[in-house]
């Protein structure tokens, strides 16, 4: 065996935290804009089609993986965004949010009722709750997705194009994140010591 195959793979190199928000919210802010100029769903498609693609691409490319969550909203984005281009209906678009919400809330409650930590699957290393704490938690995101999922139906469906995409940007991550902090209080109150085992920070924190 050979010096070379016998030494150690690099591991794939990981970009800043900045370059993944540019790329998730830089492609939201550039749909709501040509959502706005065009008050067109289906031409801002488009844009939904491109970012979903660029965030596979840097994802595969650049880091040689693709995590989870962004995995599945790329897919589902570009699923829902072709069909839209397809057959020229903006009904496709508009009912992503809610298949995508529906989705993650069911996947939440359905692992919750057969015991599993579907949150803390998704969390990792850096979710260190007890598991009663986090199978609340868990149960309390999937009702608030699926909650998430029914306004964007009656959204879409009573409003303007141009309203229903404020709603889903930015109205959708401002709702989650009140939603998140308003969880933090319960987080904090069973969050492990820092000198304790479970509380170690994941491997590639600084």
């Amino acid at each position: 065996m050979s010096s070379e195959s016998a030494a150690p793979q690099k591991p794939a190199p990981k970009l800043p935290k900045w370059v993944h928000y540019v790329i998730d919210y830089g492609g939201l802010v550039a749909w709501i804009l040509t959502l706005v100029i065009t008050r067109s769903a289906i031409t801002s498609s488009w844009v939904i089609v491109g970012a979903s693609l660029l965030a596979l691409a840097v994802g595969l490319v650049v880091e040689r993986r693709v995590a989870p969550m962004p995995l599945v909203t790329a897919v589902v984005g570009l699923i829902f965004g072709g069909l839209t281009l397809f057959f020229h209906d903006e009904r496709f678009i508009k009912v992503k949010p809610t298949i995508l919400y529906a989705l993650l809330g069911l996947f939440l409650i359905t692992g919750a009722l057969r015991g599993k930590n579907p949150l803390k699957v998704l969390m990792g290393d850096a979710f260190h709750l007890p598991d009663p704490v986090v199978r609340t938690l868990t149960l309390r995101y999937a009702l608030f997705f699926f909650a998430v999922a029914a306004a964007n139906e009656a959204v879409w469906r009573t409003q303007s194009t141009v309203f229903w995409g404020f709603f889903k940007f930015p109205g959708v991550p401002v709702l989650i994140f009140l939603f998140a902090m308003s969880q933090a209080p319960l987080m904090m109150k069973h969050m492990p010591d820092d000198d304790t085992e479970v509380a170690k920070p994941p491997a590639d924190a600084p």
